[in-house]
């Protein structure tokens, strides 16, 4: 598997060429995921950098943390992803399942309720 990422003829050795149209329709949804993965990563540093202080304690750099790993998690999917499917189309199989997106939009809706929380919370601190 991490042979085909850093191989593309690796991929090229198996099953025969598929319409080019959809093997560029897989790149365009690669190149979406990693375009989410990137805004997750600015995401993690701007929370780092412009969020004031939050009243629970190391909360600011949890949020921070979190989308840098979320945003890494995603590129490393994307990749993967990826080559599967280019893999299952060039051997005529059924394309790859996943639960990834499951995953990622319950991850990004618990940090959204975090937040939420987190400025009621400093709203009935506030003075």
């Amino acid at each position: 598997m991490l042979r085909q990422w850093f191989d593309p003829e690796e991929t090229r050795r198996v099953g025969s060429t598929p319409d080019y149209r959809f093997s560029l329709a897989n790149e365009r949804t690669f190149l979406a995921w990693i375009r989410t993965g990137l805004a997750l990563v600015a995401g993690g540093l701007a929370a780092a950098q412009f969020l004031p202080p939050l009243p629970l304690p190391y909360l600011r750099e949890v949020i921070a943390v979190g989308l840098l790993a979320l945003g890494a998690a995603v590129a490393v999917r994307a990749v993967a992803h990826w080559g599967r499917t280019e893999r299952a189309m060039r051997l005529g199989t059924d394309l790859p399942t996943s639960r990834f997106p499951l995953l990622l939009a319950v991850v990004i809706g618990a940090g959204a309720i975090l937040l939420i929380v987190a400025v009621v919370i400093q709203s009935v601190r506030a003075p």
